[in-house]
């Protein structure tokens, strides 16, 4: 009797097998969703480099914000949930994964693990609808993502129980149309250590504008965050951060949730590959029929594959409460 082989190079080490139906069930929503919604305008958005406003509204209903924490309007779904979220939307285009990341990992993310219960009920419902839009400012001009060298100034005024905040921040996705702003800066009230403010849309003083002539995640709108004694009252302090722990802290869950999303890329990549091999023709015969083209393609399946492998066990134990940093690190060393 012949060999029959029922490998399946959509799913080469069986991920599906190891999803729990409702994981399951997510993704193939996700996925219907990014294919007849996101799918027929990435193309125009890109080239034009255009933000669409509906898709945080749409993302928000689809429950998709801050999905995995729970309470608040959060669905509350696995770590491996949202990690296949994020793979279904940057297998579409990496700037949509990035707005859904910010809004969940960098904004909802730290008012669950810093924020007060006031700060919690009064954000957190209309970040996770889509009413609002949040950003996130860690990045500085002068020292990028580095929490250690930040230059944003957070002063004290007894008299008007606020903290004056001054400073820039750059490449900040979602900043020209946020309603909310997460912002990190030294506060000489307590001993230059780094804290988290919120900030509001309007607020004199802050400004947000636009860089415009991006290479790269054209679907996401990024600017600037300007800062000149910006009025923040005291009950805007995020109470649960300390130090650099805080900022790093929304990082490292960003983190988690981008590895997923830059396989779904990877995936989209190779499945392009693999059609124009199939399809290309040279010396009457497809150009995936030589060796060469063989070994490549191989190599990018094996790659996608064992890296899915990592992002599932890693959030796995994030989900199981064994999750630590260091591991956030070696997967994204994987490739």
């Amino acid at each position: 009797m012949p060999y029959q082989s029922n490998f399946d190079y959509l799913d080469a080490l069986c991920l599906n097998d190891q999803l729990t139906e409702e994981e399951r069930t997510l993704r193939d929503q996700a996925r219907i969703y990014c294919t007849e919604r996101l799918m027929p305008r990435v193309t125009q958005a890109f080239r034009e480099e255009k933000f669409d406003p509906t898709l945080i509204p749409e993302l928000g209903k689809m429950g998709f914000l801050g999905a995995p924490y729970k309470g608040y309007g959060c669905a509350g779904v696995s770590t491996v949930g949202y990690g296949l979220l994020t793979r279904e939307l940057e297998r579409v285009d990496s700037g949509y994964r990035s707005i859904m990341s910010v809004q969940t990992s960098l904004v909802i993310g730290p008012l669950f693990q810093y924020g007060s219960e006031e700060q919690k009920q009064k954000y957190i419902p209309s970040l996770a609808s889509g009413e609002k839009i949040g950003a996130f400012g860690i990045t500085e001009p002068n020292h990028g993502s580095n929490p250690a060298g930040m230059e944003t100034k957070a002063v004290w005024d007894g008299k008007e129980k606020v903290y004056k905040l001054s400073g820039a921040k750059s490449w900040i996705s979602n900043s020209p149309v946020a309603d909310i702003f997460i912002i990190w800066a030294r506060s000489d009230k307590h001993e230059n250590a780094v804290k988290g403010f919120i900030l509001e849309k309007g607020m004199p003083g802050l400004e947000t504008p636009k860089i415009e002539g991006k290479i790269s995640l054209r679907t996401s709108i990024t600017g600037q965050i300007l800062m000149d004694e910006v009025a923040v009252p005291e009950e805007n302090l995020l109470p649960g951060a300390t130090g650099l722990s805080g900022p790093f802290g929304c990082l490292n869950n960003a983190r988690l949730g981008i590895s997923w999303g830059a396989l779904g890329a990877a995936e989209a990549c190779f499945q392009a590959a693999r059609d124009y091999a199939m399809d290309r023709t040279q010396f009457n015969k497809p150009i995936a029929g030589t060796q060469l083209v063989q070994l490549k393609l191989a190599d990018m399946l094996s790659e996608i594959s064992i890296g899915l492998q990592a992002c599932l066990r890693v959030s796995r134990l994030k989900d199981e409460g064994k999750y630590v940093y260091l591991d956030i690190f070696k997967e994204r060393r994987f490739p």
